[in-house]
């Protein structure tokens, strides 16, 4: 099959189309929707305009031309029938990963497929589309982000394109539109212009409140949305056929839970969250398939030590910058990333629980 490719180049460094490869911020860039079985059948797709961010004035785009070298798929794991998994690294972003951190996932059905979550860039979507077209040519109707983080939204381009609707939380596009531009700059930064070509973030097409339901072909998904937690705007997806779960950042395996919510939220919402009638979950970070609802137990304890240890140096007296040192401390040894996460938690829980 022929796909259909453009090479990217960022103005800033002086490379050019023609100098594609590893050592300047040139990239081959795919452009889903013009896959075909013949090269000139590819082309003839792309006669209509080009995608808008193939316009942005940081980029100096190639013509656009069909091949059949593919790039090599992300690397996926059937974890239940029809059900896909790709693990991320319990890393931060960084050139060498490319952003490459959270765990994302597709399920098949009989007419559609629907993608869990985009990763933290256009470069990690396209080889995730790549992976789902080693599995299926069946359409990819949907595209659910379960939260605003960078490393899961950063690539929902490249679905859109690929003819997918994008389906979020209600409560989505002012987080994302809050924080775009230092999303972006971020990013940016901590992955490198090469990695980061191409990248542009896009508002969800179809809102969520409460929950929804999506029809794959005698397969469906059940959508929820939850109170604040993890973020302002979690929502999970039950494949009620197999029991599995995909949890977005509610949970967290290995990976330290990163707090940008509300601590007393989360707590809440992970109790509630037993009552799913799921078997299996797929964190957002960590180990792609663990049981469920033990699973959620490590994070619970996590958060339940953050919360009792904030409530103690609050009544101690303790200031915001001598508590966060000593809270949560006996979680160390459970947690990579520990020492950069933790401090962080310590201060949104220290700031959410002095008010109580």
């Amino acid at each position: 099959m022929f796909e259909a490719f453009i090479v990217l180049c960022a103005l800033t460094t002086g490379a050019t189309p023609a100098s594609d490869g590893p050592g300047n911020a040139c990239r081959s860039a795919l452009l889903p929707g013009h896959r075909a079985s013949s090269e000139a059948a590819c082309m003839a797709f792309l006669g209509g305009p080009l995608p808008d961010w193939t316009r942005q004035p940081a980029i100096r785009p190639s013509i656009p031309f069909c091949s059949d070298q593919i790039p090599r798929p992300l690397s996926v794991s059937e974890v239940a029938p029809g059900v896909f998994v790709h693990e991320g690294k319990v890393e931060e972003v960084s050139p060498d990963n490319a952003g490459d951190i959270a765990n994302l996932g597709f399920v098949i059905g009989d007419t559609s497929v629907a993608v869990i979550d985009a990763g933290s860039s256009r470069q990690i979507a396209e080889v995730l589309y790549a992976a789902i077209r080693t599995v299926t040519e069946k359409p990819i109707s949907h595209l659910v982000l379960t939260h605003m983080h960078p490393d899961h939204v950063m690539g929902a381009a490249v679905f859109r394109e690929a003819g997918a609707t994008i389906v979020g939380a209600a409560t989505l596009p002012r987080a994302l539109a809050d924080r775009a531009e230092t999303y972006n700059e971020n990013t940016r930064r901590d992955m490198g212009d090469r990695a980061f070509l191409g990248t542009t973030i896009v508002m969800p097409d179809r809102l969520v409140e409460g929950g929804m339901q999506i029809d794959l072909g005698r397969r469906r998904l059940v959508l929820q949305t939850w109170p604040t937690a993890h973020t302002t705007n979690d929502l999970t997806v039950l494949d009620a056929d197999t029991g599995m779960l995909f949890a977005g950042d509610l949970l967290f395996d290995r990976h330290t839970p990163s707090l940008d919510g509300s601590l007393i939220g989360w707590l809440a919402v992970l109790d509630d969250m037993k009552t799913l009638d799921a078997r299996r979950v797929v964190p957002g970070h960590g180990r792609p398939l663990l049981p469920f609802p033990d699973a959620l137990e490590p994070e619970k304890r996590y958060l339940d030590t953050l919360a009792r240890d904030t409530r103690a140096a609050i009544a101690a007296g303790s200031p915001l910058s001598a508590a966060t040192k000593g809270i949560a401390a006996g979680e160390r040894e459970n947690w990579r990333l520990f020492d950069l996460y933790n401090p962080r938690n310590a201060t949104t829980a220290y700031t959410e629980l002095e008010w109580e």
